[in-house]
């Protein structure tokens, strides 16, 4: 039996955005997304979210070492903020603030019998 891959998922932010982690060790810092992916839910930000990566000697690094690369992280942990002003913003509340048109009635119409 095969399994299922799941569906990506529309986010709130995209690669390019400036955001700010909300949640996890690197909370209160900014950066700049990298890459986004919409299968896991994970982004990685420039600079942020480091780990430790233990490379083994190979032909094309015959010294091996150890390297910081950035890890993802998930999508709720950041908030797209305004670069201009630096605060944290919502997408879509700018749509949700206005107002909306009123809806149409219905009109009643009468049951018709038989």
């Amino acid at each position: 039996m095969a399994i299922k891959k799941a569906d990506p998922v529309q986010l709130h932010v995209k690669s390019g955005d400036t955001v700010k982690v909300i949640a996890g060790d690197e909370r209160g810092k900014t950066g700049v997304i990298k890459s986004v992916n919409r299968v896991t839910q994970r982004v990685t930000v420039e600079g942020l979210n480091l780990v430790t990566k233990h490379n083994k000697p190979s032909a094309k690094s015959p010294q091996g070492g150890i390297t910081k690369m950035e890890a993802p992280m998930h999508v709720s942990n950041v908030q797209a903020i305004n670069p201009t002003t630096g605060e944290r913003v919502r997408k879509g509340a700018a749509a949700a603030a206005a107002p909306a048109a009123p809806a149409k009635a219905k009109r009643a119409t009468a049951k018709k019998t038989a």
